[in-house]
């Protein structure tokens, strides 16, 4: 189904929610961590190759796509990385320790980077849903 046509203003502003995070002041690279992370959570094959192939044209290490699977058990990411990760799985997941998290989040970034992280977060866990559950297998 070509949702995104068929409800051209309403994916639309989707879209732009999207494009105003990447412009936040937030470090891309980061967001872009965290939406690989989630999309690989909900199994989006189309969202997972968009934002791999995303971070290497940032210039992240294949190695360290290789290993964001496993990034708990890998000394591949930096204390930075890990806590984004963690806050996109607790997000994702939904799970009981939030509050603990982004208590963690509030040493390493501003209030509003807290905001901008968890809405992209929540952003892509609707855009895999909707490619997911309307959009066509890749």
């Amino acid at each position: 189904m070509d949702y995104k046509t068929i409800s051209k203003e309403t994916i639309g502003f989707l879209y732009q929610s999207h494009a105003s995070i990447r412009k936040s002041g937030l470090d891309n690279k980061l967001i872009a961590l965290a939406e690989l992370r989630v999309s690989q959570l909900n199994g989006c094959a189309y969202c997972c190759s968009f934002h791999s192939n995303e971070l290497r044209q940032m210039g992240i290490n294949q190695d360290i796509l290789d290993k964001l699977p496993g990034w708990k058990h890998s000394k591949a990411f930096d204390p930075v990385q890990e806590l984004v990760l963690l806050w996109a799985e607790a997000v994702t997941l939904m799970q009981d320790d939030l509050q603990r998290i982004r208590e963690k989040l509030g040493q390493h970034f501003s209030e509003k980077e807290v905001v901008d992280l968890t809405a992209s977060i929540s952003l892509m866990n609707a855009l895999n849903r909707l490619r997911i559950t309307l959009g066509e297998k890749d």
